[in-house]
């Protein structure tokens, strides 16, 4: 119920949002970490879910599911958008310019037809009727002789003369190559469009998609029979389809569940193997997405002589392959960061979610520019009153070490540069030291009120804890001694517990009275749950609270990438996407950016300009990620970091140089004259050298100043290598 606060959770249920499913029977929700794999993981045998509601739409782009199923996707470069894309044919750097070859082709003609025309009409004489005349009898050309014969000799003979004219005149106009270029080349290409649209059904039918060859060849024909159906008569859409393919992937791993699989398939058809919260669909969907390939489309690569070849004309998409090395997108307010990035990318990673692929934790000020409540499993409203969950401060871990390093990173990960040692490790020495005795004494890790306190040295804390711990007997000798330590501590100057004690005053606050309890009284949630597929939205709180919210986004950024890296099952692609990473990215940080790649985890982060990054930090975080985005209007000195991060090119660069033709003969003095007084200009000659240079990709100018308002540069690199180079996208096409 809104404006209560919820009681602990049921023993063995994980956390669902209890606002979104408030008019709807309970699904089944989020398990914990501990508890059996969700559907599409890797599931028990006979441990499927039941659907619990239907699917909205058959496809992400309204066309049926045979058809959209059928599309072919070639493979592409790192970015290109698949569905039905057609390679650009590779530059022949010998090619005809298309108007030269025109030109050319209608100016042999031409001199075809005028030649023909002469000897037709005898301008040139009669010499090219000589054959004719010497292999045919005098006898057929004399009155009374065989008069039919010679005339079909003379039109064979007129014929093979046109015939080799022009076949000599198309070879000079290379005729067949503008046959090719402008009505071959078209015609097959529209055709395959064709095809391409109508979801032509394969030759093979072990190669259709929609009657799932995979399950046939797997022994659950069966299965494939109902599924195939339900695809043919709309029961089926394009998350179901990949939700079923990503079950049965599980399956093939373990071939006990093979049975199990079958028999929810054969009972619910489309619907078996839902996601915990019943959802086949997300509420609504801004972007084109391509569940098959994994991508949503973010925009399209004009045809600019700048962006590369392949990518010219080109949609332009994301998907996890690429979002595993993480993204980076800087651009001024306004330029479409959280529209044209943020909010395509979160959708695409609720959609995964929904088909068990992936995990994804959206953290930003204003969770409703980024996607409705509906689209998630948890929502954490931090700082409102009627949010159904809180933020475990301590990240689920039951380690004080592990705790205190990420509180440390939240409260003065910002200041680590500055601190005694230029980084974080004696704050999280000194939290340690209060958190493993707390710990050890009470079961539990201290609220924000009791570990405030503790900080700030006040002796009545101090003296309860330590009586808590001599309780406890000789099993809290070793936690007595830390105790004893951070006593020792706090007395010598420099010590980090005044400025973690003001830190974490920000957060014992009234409009956060009710949050970060750790006594049982409230239900926090953590991250420990990113194995199973859950959609994640933290809210951070706003106006008033800007440091509260930086804190938080550090200690969730910290939180993701050590949870991220931990998990057992890293089949599911996690990722974090963090709409404002203002004076978030910490050392630390970047270090975890680092890790996530290897464990089938990413980030996606959004700035306002580079200098929200310390300036030690902004080479590492640029190297720490694997695609960057530079949208319009960033200013000199960000597209300066971003240029040296793209590298420099081989370019050939033409150098032309006009000089005057001083000429010594008369004549040729009165026909520049001439032509001086006609022109105004002075004769010249013209000379071009071509030299092969190494020029910048995108220079700081360029970026500056030369990309359109709505585009945006994007350099994309996926986890297996794969690289793109810098392409210009146009975000509104």
């Amino acid at each position: 119920m809104p404006g209560a606060r919820p009681g602990p959770a049921e023993p063995g249920r994980g956390e669902r949002h209890a606002r979104a499913r408030r008019d709807t029977a309970p699904a089944a929700p989020p398990l914990p970490p501990g508890a059996p794999p969700l559907p599409g993981t890797h599931p028990a045998a006979g441990s499927w879910h039941a659907p619990a509601q239907s699917g909205s739409t058959p496809t992400a782009d309204g066309s049926g599911l045979v058809a959209w199923l059928r599309i072919p996707r070639p493979a592409t470069a790192p970015g290109v958008w698949r569905l039905g894309h057609r390679p650009r044919p590779a530059a022949d750097p010998d090619a005809v310019p298309g108007r030269q070859l025109v030109a050319g082709a209608l100016i042999s003609f031409l001199g075809g037809w005028l030649l023909w025309s002469l000897l037709w009409n005898g301008y040139l004489g009669s010499y090219w009727l000589w054959p004719l005349l010497a292999l045919t009898p005098d006898s057929w050309r004399q009155a009374g002789g065989n008069q039919t014969a010679y005339l079909w000799a003379s039109y064979l003979y007129y014929a093979l003369i046109a015939g080799a004219l022009l076949v000599f005149f198309a070879r000079i106009g290379r005729w067949a190559e503008l046959w090719r270029r402008y009505v071959t080349a078209p015609l097959g290409r529209s055709r395959e469009a064709e095809g391409a649209a109508a979801g032509r059904e394969p030759a093979d039918p072990a190669l259709d998609p929609v009657a799932f060859p995979a399950l046939r060849q797997g022994g659950a024909a069966d299965a494939a029979d109902r599924l195939a159906e339900d695809a043919r008569s709309g029961l089926m859409n394009d998350v179901d389809f990949a939700r079923v393919t990503r079950a049965w992937q599980s399956v093939h791993l373990a071939p006990g569940r093979l049975t199990a699989f079958t028999d929810t398939v054969l009972r619910y058809g489309a619907a078996a193997c839902a996601h915990p919260s019943g959802a086949r669909d997300l509420p609504v969907r801004t972007a084109r997405h391509d569940l098959l390939a994994g991508q949503v489309r973010i925009g399209a690569a004009p045809d600019d002589e700048r962006n590369p070849r392949t990518h010219r004309g080109a949609d332009y998409a994301l998907d996890p392959a690429v979002l595993g090395t993480s993204l980076l997108a800087v651009g001024p307010p306004g330029s479409g960061k959280t529209v044209r990035f943020v909010r395509p990318v979160l959708e695409l990673l609720c959609l995964q979610a929904l088909a068990g692929r992936a995990a994804v934790v959206a953290v930003g000020t204003d969770g409703a520019r980024l996607a409705p409540d509906e689209s998630f499993d948890v929502v954490v409203k931090i700082g409102h009153p009627d949010s159904a969950y809180d933020l475990d401060l301590y990240g689920g871990t039951a380690d004080p070490d592990e705790a205190a390093g990420f509180l440390a990173e939240a409260l003065v990960g910002d200041l680590a540069a500055a601190l005694p040692g230029g980084d974080s490790r004696r704050a999280a020495t000194a939290l340690g030291q209060l958190l493993g005795p707390f710990h050890a004494a009470h079961g539990r890790f201290p609220s924000v009120p009791e570990l405030r306190e503790l900080l700030d040295g006040t002796p009545a804390a101090l003296a309860a804890l330590r009586s808590a711990l001599q309780a406890r007997g000789a099993a809290a000798q070793g936690q007595l001694r830390e105790l004893d330590a951070r006593e020792r501590q706090s007395a010598r100057a420099g010590d980090a517990g005044p400025l973690l004690a003001d830190r974490i005053a920000l957060l014992d606050r009234p409009a956060f009275a009710g949050f970060f309890d750790t006594t049982g009284g409230s239900h926090p949630f953590s991250l420990r749950g990113l194995e199973h597929p859950l959609r994640i939205r933290i809210d951070l709180p706003e106006r008033g609270h800007a440091e509260v919210s930086r804190m938080l986004a550090r200690l969730v950024l910290a939180q993701f990438a050590e949870c991220a890296v931990a998990r057992r099952d890293r089949s599911l692609f996690a990722c974090l996407v963090l709409d404002d990473a203002s004076h978030t990215v910490t050392a630390e940080s970047v270090r975890g950016l680092q890790r996530m790649r290897s464990a089938n985890a990413g980030a996606v982060l959004t700035l306002r300009t580079l200098d929200d990054v310390p300036e030690a930090l902004r080479g590492a975080l640029l190297g720490a990620v694997g695609c960057r985005a530079a949208l319009a209007g960033v200013t000199a000195w960000d597209g300066a970091r971003f240029a040296e991060v793209w590298g420099k090119e081989w370019v050939d660069v033409q150098d032309v140089t006009n000089r005057q033709i001083i000429a010594d003969e008369p004549l040729t003095r009165v026909l520049h004259t001439v032509r001086r007084l006609v022109t105004g200009k002075a004769v010249t000659a013209e000379s071009v050298t071509v030299r092969r240079v190494e020029r910048e990709r995108w220079s700081a100018s360029d970026l500056a100043h030369a990309v359109p308002a709505g585009h945006a540069v994007v350099s994309l690199t996926s986890v297996d290598g794969e690289s793109a180079p810098p392409v210009l996208v146009d975000l509104r096409a």
